[in-house]
């Protein structure tokens, strides 16, 4: 941290009903403050501590006032200490939870992670982090050790975390890659990475020298187009150089004119993917009604609230609306004159003397400066036929105005930016409730790109259809493996069906899919055989462009990926995608999240693009391929201590479906003769959900 640049502001709140009768009794204070003072590196500076008790309303009030005041003079980072566990009077998550306006899940994972490597026992504990307005906000474990363990194990992030959610410009932030924020923040170098459009290096060479290069490959079970990729039936053989050819053979010349080499230079799988990043048409901007159907859309403009929120005073507590006189002093006997509930109503004004029942929500009465909690107050009469409260005492002194209140926009204010460009849309994170809350009905987005997935072979039939195969027959596994994968997803799917091994039906297929949806998905059909015609059409019949036909990955070798030219409904030229994958399953499955899926995620605003990458332990010895990176199907699961363990799902041959079955990951490993061993730590690319061991 440069000297011109202040430290940022931290308050740190102590919750113990002990510690606010006797502050002589917390030591979790001392430690946070000792750790952020000798382990900060000089970026933060403490500058609040309260104590309050194990109560949720008096938890929220002074997270609020620390974090309803903008910064710089307000907080940038709130640390609590105390009721994350699983006691009676632990509330502290459900009282912090309640006020995030975004949560943190991967602050809560570090914390977690970090505890779980000491202790089996830290799984009891239940912490929470978020921001609120423009403030970082942690739940720490009331232990002392528990608290700096925690607080340690996230400390070095927290510094950007609170940059970005004060509003600094998070491209000037993220200038100069990963690795500088690394250093800057105190990390020493590593092997992290996201999947997205970064630099990817094959796997080609030994294994301690490997980046992982993240592919995919397709083809259908016993598909008679993926001749050639040698997975578990002994190795390839070649006796003459590759050459290079200027193009896809030519169908009409007759198989003895064929290329009897693939004219397309072998690629890295980072090659591949610049090549995906390169040509994959930029998102179009849509407008998209604030829905159930939302979730998955990417936010193409920043969004500003329409209302404040809340759009009246309301009451936080249950208890009595009053007018708080000169010097404060509300004990004494009082009428209630009205009830505020929180349902739609008038409620009459309020003076000095009276007091109205009001309940969490509710909105204030006209005239009235202030709430006072009903546990403050003891009923002294009732109505004659005592159904309602006619006086009540109330026991609070020093009262000032504006205590248990939300004032108008307190939360949010109108026109204040609630969401910005680039963030996408979930089901669970809040956002549609939010949206619906300021008043906003539309919003501008990214459309979704539609995905056509299509067959290719005569010897493919129908996965259902009623019968026996007859010899040379086929089931049709592929299609409905990659529509599924593509809704699951989120992107609108059709059925393009099958394609006969002739050139002039494929071509017709293929321009009728072209007018339906923005990016083709086929499988089989590239390799070199005769009847392999999918590049052929692509290049000579369509006009499309051949960016790479082969990866050097395994499985997915002959993966292609092309765009070709079209005229749209008005009239304009434009660019669509076609992914050409093999035809064996587990090729099909492996480079349709390689490959399509980042083309998707570009189309549609997704960033990063791609699967997400993780480092996991092998639970055994995998074998290597010698001259290929392999993309190996496993299935990760939690152990006990925390790490994340990857086990093999069986054999890997590309036409095995078997390899599938369970697989939530694909591990990254390199070409090389010796096997990588259980407890090595490897790269995986994660496909689903992680499970409990």
């Amino acid at each position: 941290m440069s000297a011109s640049t202040p430290p940022l502001r931290v308050a740190l709140l102590i919750i113990s009903t002990t510690a606010a009768k006797d502050p002589s009794t917390d030591a979790s204070g001392t430690v946070l403050k000792d750790t952020i003072e000798q382990e900060g590196g000089g970026r933060w500076q403490l500058v609040d501590t309260k104590i309050v008790s194990d109560v949720v309303v008096q938890i929220q009030r002074q997270i609020m006032l620390w974090a309803d005041v903008a910064v710089p003079e307000g907080i940038n980072l709130i640390l609590t200490t105390g009721g994350t566990g699983f006691a009676v009077a632990d509330n502290t998550p459900e009282a912090v939870s309640a006020l995030l306006h975004k949560q943190a899940p991967g602050i809560v994972h570090g914390m977690l992670a970090a505890s779980l490597s000491v202790t089996p026992f830290a799984m009891m504990s239940r912490p929470v982090a978020g921001v609120r307005n423009k403030s970082v906000i942690i739940t720490l474990p009331g232990s002392p050790k528990g608290a700096k363990e925690n607080l340690q194990a996230v400390l070095k992030t927290l510094h950007h975390a609170c940059l970005q959610a004060a509003g600094q410009d998070s491209r000037s932030l993220h200038a100069g890659g990963l690795k500088k924020l690394e250093a800057d923040a105190g990390f020493s170098p590593t092997m992290s990475g996201a999947v997205g459009w970064h630099s990817r290096s094959s796997h080609g060479g030994s294994s301690s020298s490997h980046t992982h290069a993240h592919s995919h490959s397709h083809s259908h079970g016993g598909h008679g187009h993926s001749h050639g990729h040698g997975h578990g039936h002994g190795a390839l053989v070649r006796h003459t150089t590759p050459s290079a050819n200027p193009m896809s053979s030519d169908p009409a010349l007759g198989p003895s004119r064929r290329n009897r080499e693939s004219p397309y230079p072998m690629l890295a799988v980072d090659e591949a993917l610049g090549q995906i990043k390169e040509h994959t048409p930029a998102p179009e901007v849509v407008a998209t009604k604030v829905s159930r159907d939302l979730p998955g859309f990417v936010l193409a403009e920043d969004v500003k609230a329409k209302a404040n929120v809340p759009a009246f005073r309301a009451s936080i507590v249950d208890g009595y609306a009053v007018v708080v006189p000169k010097g404060g002093n509300m004990k004494g006997v009082f009428p209630v004159v009205s009830v505020s509930h929180a349902a739609p109503g008038e409620a009459k004004e309020l003076k000095e003397g009276q007091i109205a029942r009001i309940t969490t929500g509710a909105p204030l009465p006209a005239g009235a400066t202030s709430v006072i909690m009903v546990e403050d107050t003891v009923l002294k009469t009732m109505t004659d036929d005592g159904k309602e409260e006619k006086e009540v005492e109330i026991l609070a002194d020093n009262v000032q105005e504006g205590e248990n209140i939300r004032e108008v926009g307190s939360d949010i204010k109108t026109d204040s930016l609630i969401l910005r460009k680039g963030e996408q849309i979930s089901a669970v994170g809040g956002e549609i409730g939010l949206l619906a809350a300021v008043g906003v009905g539309e919003v501008r987005t990214y459309r979704r790109p539609v995905v056509g997935v299509l067959s290719t072979g005569d010897e493919i039939v129908e996965h259902d259809r009623p019968g026996a195969l007859r010899l040379g027959e086929v089931r049709d596994t592929n299609r409905v493996t990659l529509m599924a994968a593509a809704r699951e997803w989120g992107f609108e799917v059709v059925d393009l069906g099958i394609a006969a091994d002739q050139s002039g039906s494929l071509e017709e297929t293929l321009r009728n899919a072209l007018r339906q949806v923005d990016l083709i998905i086929t499988t089989g059909g590239v390799s070199m055989g005769e009847l392999d015609l999918l590049k052929p059409t692509i290049e000579r019949s369509l006009g499309g462009t051949i960016h790479f036909g082969r990866v050097a990955m395994k499985p997915g070798k002959p993966t292609t990926f092309a765009t070709v030219p079209v005229k749209n409904n008005a009239g304009e030229r434009v660019r669509k995608v076609v992914f050409s994958l093999p035809g064996n399953p587990a090729s099909a499955l492996v480079t349709f999240h390689l490959f399509v899926l980042p083309s998707l995620h570009q189309m549609c605003g997704v960033a990063p693009a791609g699967l997400t990458e993780v480092p996991v332990t092998l639970a055994h010895d995998f074998g290597l391929d010698q001259r290929r990176p392999e993309y190996h199907r496993a299935v990760v699961t939690v152990g006990r201590d925390g790490l994340l363990l990857a086990s093999s799902t069986g054999g890997q041959r590309s036409s095995k479906v078997g390899s599938l079955r369970g697989a939530n990951a694909l591990l990254c490993l390199p070409a090389g003769d010796a096997p990588k061993k259980k407890g090595e730590k490897v790269q995986a690319l994660l496909m689903g959900g992680v499970r409990s061991e």
